[in-house]
């Protein structure tokens, strides 16, 4: 499924294995670390020409201007509970059709990709020492320290805190 509005497997396998390599903090191989980075550098500005004839046809997903509005609307207010309706309506759809076409398009339901999203946004704070993992949790909208440990266990399989203990 695309994740960014476009799919190319070698991009994305590339993107992954740099994103594992600094989550699991194994920057040992920091010639292995710069060699991906080269290569998506050189990956990146390929025309989306090849990439398009690559893709196949998929129907009942969100035409780009309706995944652009959504993906924007939700990495803006990340931290504020959205509902099902507002979403439908940035795409001029019912919310039975919308949740449809979202999970076509983004390969997860709406709820759990905001989740995911926030997670994500998670992590990139958690880098910082400055926060706690209450202030992260707070920013991020949950209302409790508890529940947002929970939400990143069950995402990522560890505790905010043993995330940070390994990151560093």
């Amino acid at each position: 499924m695309p994740r960014i509005l476009f799919e190319d497997q070698v991009l994305w396998k590339t993107a992954a294995k740099l994103k594992s390599i600094i989550e699991r903090n194994q920057a040992r191989g920091v010639l292995y670390l710069e060699a991906l980075a080269q290569v998506l550098m050189h990956e990146l500005p390929r025309t989306d020409q090849d990439v398009a004839c690559n893709l196949p046809l998929s129907r009942g997903g969100l035409a780009t201007w309706q995944m652009c509005a959504v993906s924007g609307y939700l990495e803006r207010h990340l931290s504020e509970p959205i509902s099902l309706a507002t979403l439908a309506k940035l795409t001029r759809l019912s919310e039975q059709h919308f949740c449809r076409a979202f999970k076509k398009s983004f390969g997860l339901p709406p709820h759990q990709f905001h989740v995911q999203r926030r997670i994500e946004r998670a992590k990139l704070l958690l880098a910082d020492r400055a926060n706690t993992v209450t202030d992260i949790a707070l920013m991020l909208g949950y209302s409790q320290t508890s529940a947002f440990s929970v939400a990143f266990r069950k995402t990522t399989g560890r505790s905010p805190r043993e995330f940070r203990r390994d990151f560093v």
